[in-house]
């Protein structure tokens, strides 16, 4: 039987970057060869020196909007919410905006019962589907419930990064690619890349496509069943477009590589690939990759260092194998490589 305690490793606590780098290139980059099984150690300002004009980036646009919101009930206790989505218009697009949201709190929360955050923004809540997760109504002063709820959130930085969110957040917890506002979480792959490795890359002739995917609190839900094939991932938002699909299927057609950038470019890319090449798709991916997966799309990955025991981990294991994988790992333990959001990278080629 498959046993999620088999992608488990060994982390000191130190090695969980906790800020950002001053200068984001200056991260780390192990590149894993995994035909070869060898592991060597480069920056990551060496990327363009490691692809070529026959290599093609995959890179994921979502902006992160301040998705977490903290306030207080109106009995007084306190209460945080995690949006898992942007608030929508309910019916002809006029207020009051309708989300989905985690809900921390003090106490129980009712049918009914109002949430305040800040002077402006109150939720109510209209059900309790799932402990732990409230659908809300949102209304503001104002009148325009999205700006009001986005200007009150705050960044929702991942729980291993053990410090309050700061106002510089908002712009390090984005990537250089970040467009349509809609994730709760950064595709970390991408926070790694400046306009100058941008420029080496294209010298290089390397290309760059863009797609969509609003990364959710199921890409992070922790794996809670021994046997992690009966796992099921929440579905997230994505966008293939006409242009980026057609473009795809050309440089297929070349003979050329498509490098992911981040596991959830990877999750799109096998989503949308068919025999007959790949087809422009906007919908709900909740596609679960695990060892004995075979890839239809991705060549390469570069990615970032990701918990035991968790989804994306056994996404990467299913690209390299857990053995090399694990590996890995421990040497980028033994190397002090920083991990997690804000750490450094690896490119599985």
């Amino acid at each position: 039987m498959p046993r999620i305690e088999d992608y488990d490793y060994f982390l000191p606590p130190e090695l969980v970057a906790q800020y950002p780098l001053g200068e984001r290139d200056a991260s780390r980059l192990l590149v894993l060869h995994k035909a070869r099984g060898e592991i060597r150690h480069a920056g990551f300002r060496e990327l363009a020196a490691v692809l070529d004009e026959n290599d093609v980036l995959v890179v994921n646009d979502t902006r992160v909007f301040p998705a977490r919101l903290t306030g207080r009930k109106d009995s007084g206790g306190k209460v945080e919410l995690l949006l898992h989505h942007l608030p929508q218009a309910e019916g002809n697009g006029a207020v009051p905006m309708a989300a989905r949201a985690r809900a921390t709190h003090r106490g129980h929360l009712k049918i009914g019962q109002v949430l305040n955050f800040g002077a402006d923004v109150t939720a109510t809540v209209l059900a309790l589907p799932e402990a732990g997760v409230a659908e809300v109504r949102f209304a503001a002063a104002g009148g325009d419930a999205v700006a009001a709820v986005l200007a009150a959130g705050q960044v929702p930085l991942p729980p291993y990064i053990q410090r309050p969110a700061a106002a510089i957040d908002r712009e390090t917890y984005q990537t250089i690619f970040a467009a349509p506002a809609g994730a709760v979480a950064c595709p970390t792959a991408g926070l790694h890349f400046t306009g100058a490795v941008l420029q080496d890359l294209a010298r290089r002739g390397v290309e760059i496509v863009s797609l969509t995917l609003h990364v959710g609190p199921g890409t992070f839900m922790p794996v809670r069943v021994e046997d992690y094939t009966r796992h099921r991932m929440l579905p997230e938002y994505f966008e293939l477009s006409e242009a980026a699909a057609a473009r795809l299927n050309a440089v297929k057609a070349a003979g050329k590589r498509l490098v992911a950038v981040g596991t959830t470019s990877v999750r799109v890319l096998e989503s949308c690939a068919s025999p007959q090449g790949f087809k422009a798709r906007q919908g709900w991916c909740d596609l679960f990759l695990y060892p004995g997966y075979r890839f239809k799309a991705v060549d390469r990955l570069l990615t970032n260092f990701h918990l035991p025991r968790s989804t994306l981990l056994l996404l990467v294991s299913a690209l390299a194998g857990r053995e090399l994988i694990l590996r890995a790992y421990e040497e980028a333990v033994r190397e002090k490589y920083r991990f997690y959001s804000y750490g450094d990278c690896m490119l599985i080629i």
